[in-house]
């Protein structure tokens, strides 16, 4: 095994900013790389601040990023993102705000979309279990139970 030079403070710094300067990062992966550097808490936590001062990391401007991207390019619903983001450390109103930049048309729209492309491949015997297998996977990108009912033209009638 090789054994790894240890890393100083300010290179750490480089490193983590040239990380942040390429894409958007939050501060728990942030945290892990500089931990797999071999920094210890302390130091690490003061990366950290020296690189939100600096302005490379911004846990809202992360979120606004992560909800975009995952969405657009991804597919994933709501439940799905905002669960992504809070096992990331983001705080709850970061995540709020983020999500409020989802237009609701688009939001079914590209579930929609999901939905019929989806279709084209499914083998089922019945409607009912074609549509089974398409709330499943709807759910499983994470959009909501009611639209995804709605988008199927389902009744919830559960009462």
């Amino acid at each position: 095994m090789r054994e790894m030079k240890e890393i100083t403070p300010e290179e750490a710094f480089q490193k983590a900013a040239a990380c942040c300067a390429a894409s958007e990062q939050c501060v728990a992966d942030i945290r892990k790389k500089l931990e797999r550097w071999g920094l210890d808490a302390t130091r690490r936590q003061a990366v950290i601040v020296r690189l939100e001062e600096e302005k490379f990391v911004n846990e809202a401007r992360y979120a606004r990023s992560f909800v975009r991207d995952k969405f657009r390019y991804n597919g994933w619903g709501r439940i799905k993102i905002a669960q992504a983001l809070r096992q990331k450390g983001i705080p709850a109103a970061y995540i709020e705000d983020a999500m409020g930049e989802i237009e609701d048309e688009e939001y079914a729209r590209i579930l929609q979309k999901l939905l019929q492309a989806k279709a084209r491949g499914l083998k089922a015997g019945t409607d009912y279990e074609r549509n089974g297998k398409l709330l499943r996977f709807a759910a499983s990108r994470g959009f909501e139970m009611p639209l995804i009912m709605r988008m199927l033209h389902v009744e919830e009638d559960f009462a």
